[in-house]
């Protein structure tokens, strides 16, 4: 059974919080996204959607 990834497809770490601009995965939890539990793909995939609006409120002032 395949895993369900976040990806996006932008890969762009280079932000000041280190998280990918396409999907708020760091680049550590991207590599390891197959190789992580349930609980902790679960975990990561809730914290998502804040990351990404911090990464959007980022780039708004800049």
């Amino acid at each position: 059974m395949s895993v369900k990834s976040p990806c996006t497809d932008v890969c762009n770490f280079s932000n000041t919080k280190g998280w990918c601009e396409g999907c708020g995965r760091t680049l550590q939890e991207a590599r390891e996204w197959r190789k992580l539990s349930p609980f902790h793909r679960k975990k990561i995939e809730r914290e998502l959607p804040s990351r990404l609006k911090i990464l959007s409120k980022e780039r708004e002032q800049h």
